[in-house]
Parts: C-alpha cells; structure tokens; sequence
C-alpha cells in the first residue's frame, strides 16, 4: 500500500478520504486482525487525521462493516471474472476452486476476512455477523445457480460451497495452496457422480 502523507490525505474529498481508510483498514486487519487496529492505527497508516475519520465513520464498527461490504463485492466480482473465463459448466465450476488457488498463493493470504472477523467479532456484534452471514449466502446461492445452469442436482450446490469454505480455513491454517487442489479434485468426483461431465 503507497503511504499517503497528512497533506495528501488532507487535500482529498470525503469520498476519497472514505476509500482510503476502508482500503487501509482492509490491509490492516487482514495483516494483524480488527480488534488490534485501533483508530490511531488508521490515522498513523492512512494519514487522515482522527477528527475526519470520526466525521467520516462514527465508530469503528462502521468501518469494519464497510471493509467487509468492500470485501464481498471485490470477491463477487473475481469469482465471476474467474467462472467467466471457463468455457464449460463443469470448468465454470472447477474455475472457483482455481481462483482460490491463485488467491491462496498470494503474499498476503491469510485467509477469509469474513470468517476471520466473525471468529473475532461474531458473538459479540450482530451487526457484523449479519453481515458475514449474509455473504456466505450470496456466495452459496452463487454456487447453486451455476449448478443449475449445468443441469446438476440441488445436492451438489451446498456440497461445492462447503469444499470451498473448508479449503479456504485448511489454507490459511497450513499456510500453502495444497487446499485448493485437494477441494478441487474433490469436487470434481462430486460432479462426477452428479453426471456434470462437461
């Protein structure tokens, strides 16, 4: 992330200023965890000074709840950039077990955000949960939907979803890429039983 310095940040619209923190505070949470990242944390990486963020975000909840709507639509929309470019319903499939792959393999991996956030977060603030919950549904009914335009049973929609959830906590707890392989040959005898053979 390029340092931004108090000048720079000071110059900046609100909407931009709102960016950056929610950027930041994404790169600081994935790195060290919310509960760690105070808003002088925020204030010393982003350079916005504590006064704006406070008129920006009322409270760190708030930003937390924009990192994580942040985060699903950046995740939506590489799954289906990676399921885009697959030019079968079976690859469609396979292609989401290949995007988390990739993303596994990336410096900064330290597994799902959501999941991670409702491990810190969860019991205690619902409206994170909700959040959380929520995108892990869009995540399963995306699933689904594509094991429907492939002709596959209803089973096979939950079953894809779950390999994938599972692959993403085994990887950022053994810390390499492994998962995504074994979830992907997995799911592949899954659609093979299912008869989605192309």
């Amino acid at each position: 992330m390029t340092k931004v310095t108090t000048d720079d940040a000071r110059s900046m619209s609100d909407d931009a200023a709102r960016d950056l923190v929610i950027a930041t505070a994404d790169s600081l949470y994935n790195l060290r965890g919310i509960q760690s990242v105070g808003m002088d944390a925020l204030r010393d990486a982003s350079g916005v000074s504590l006064k704006r963020l406070y008129k920006l975000f009322p409270s760190k909840e708030v930003i937390v709840e924009e990192v994580l709507r942040s985060r699903h639509e950046r995740w939506m929309t590489s799954v289906s950039a990676a399921v885009a470019d697959a030019a079968t319903p079976r690859g469609q499939l396979l292609a989401i077990f290949d995007y988390l792959g990739a993303w596994f393999g990336e410096n900064d991996f330290r597994g799902c955000g959501f999941i991670n956030s409702f491990g810190e977060l969860g019991g205690t603030v619902e409206s994170l949960a909700g959040i959380v919950r929520d995108h892990k549904a869009d995540f399963q009914a995306y699933v689904a939907r594509l094991v429907e335009q492939a002709g596959g049973p209803s089973w096979l929609g939950p079953q894809l979803a779950i390999l994938a959830e599972g692959a993403q906590t085994t990887a950022a707890i053994a810390g390499t890429s492994q998962a995504a392989d074994d979830a992907r040959r997995a799911a592949e005898i899954l659609m093979d039983a299912a008869g989605i053979t192309e």
